[in-house]
């Protein structure tokens, strides 16, 4: 059924004259692959983000804002977060760290987004596996942008990364190591950096050829906070490589509960857990 669900189906409507002659009539295809949409539902993450500049963080302010992961078909669970985040003192956006659609179909997308533009703040995502499979990079792309892209706000830069190494046949190219590279090698003036994924590097739809590398570019980085990550739909943080690299893990929005990360100084970090 799955496999039905992500092969390129059609819903064919047709038409025939009534006995009393009104005519031929067209045949209307309709595909779940399709992602053509609105102008307001294109390019979100640069709308957000320009959102987000017209709200700027003063130099030396501490940061707050919501992580949270795999929003998929919890569309109910949903409208209670939103609910809850506006609710939310001092937060400057939200972030859903992948997988926000389950079969990588564009309408599951603007489904997501109808629910978070109610947020009193701006969002952005990052590209999860689910969100990859079929013709769901393309939808990606065309509803929210680039799978690799990065911002500063206030004195952080957050670098969100496509590694879904699985989805990508395990081919050595993903994570993209030197976009990476590049990246946490230039602050661009920010103080301090966090990076933000979908599938962490301990886990195993990342790409195994890649994760040394990885590990090794974020152990090596200047003033990394963390690595934040959603795929296991659970709350965890730890060292797991014992190289004083933070790993975050989110709950999926199907567990009711998300974080408020509030950030200050060099690398000083607090997780909050909201249930709600």
């Amino acid at each position: 059924m799955l496999q039905a669900l992500r092969s390129r189906t059609y819903v064919s409507l047709l038409c025939f004259a009534t006995a009393f002659g009104m005519g031929s009539c067209d045949m209307l295809e309709f595909s779940p692959n399709d992602h053509r949409v609105p102008e307001d539902e294109r390019d979100l993450t640069a709308k957000n983000l320009e959102r987000l500049r017209q709200t700027p963080l003063p130099p030396g302010d501490t940061l707050r804002f919501v992580f949270t992961g795999d929003s998929q078909r919890f569309y109910d669970e949903a409208d209670d977060l939103v609910a809850s985040v506006n609710q939310q003192p001092g937060i400057s956006f939200f972030v859903v760290a992948g997988d926000i659609s389950d079969f990588g179909f564009a309408k599951e997308m603007r489904w997501v987004n109808e629910k978070l533009r109610k947020l009193k703040v701006p969002y952005v995502t990052v590209i999860g596996n689910h969100d990859a499979v079929g013709n769901g990079r393309e939808a990606y792309k065309h509803i929210f942008g680039p799978l690799n892209y990065s911002f500063v706000y206030g004195d952080t830069k957050f670098i969100l990364v496509d590694t879904n190494g699985r989805e990508y046949n395990f081919d050595g190219h993903i994570p993209n190591m030197p976009w990476v590279n590049q990246q946490l090698g230039d602050l661009q003036g920010a103080r301090r950096q966090v990076v933000i994924s979908h599938v962490p590097p301990q886990d195993e739809d990342f790409d195994p050829g890649v994760r040394n590398a990885y590990a090794q570019s974020l152990r090596e980085a200047r003033n990394l906070v963390f690595e934040m990550n959603g795929h296991r739909h659970s709350f965890s943080i730890g060292q797991p490589y014992n190289d004083g690299v933070w790993y975050v893990n989110s709950d999926a929005f199907s567990e009711r509960r998300y974080m408020i990360v509030t950030v200050w100084g060099d690398k000083q970090f607090r997780i909050k857990q909201i249930k709600f």
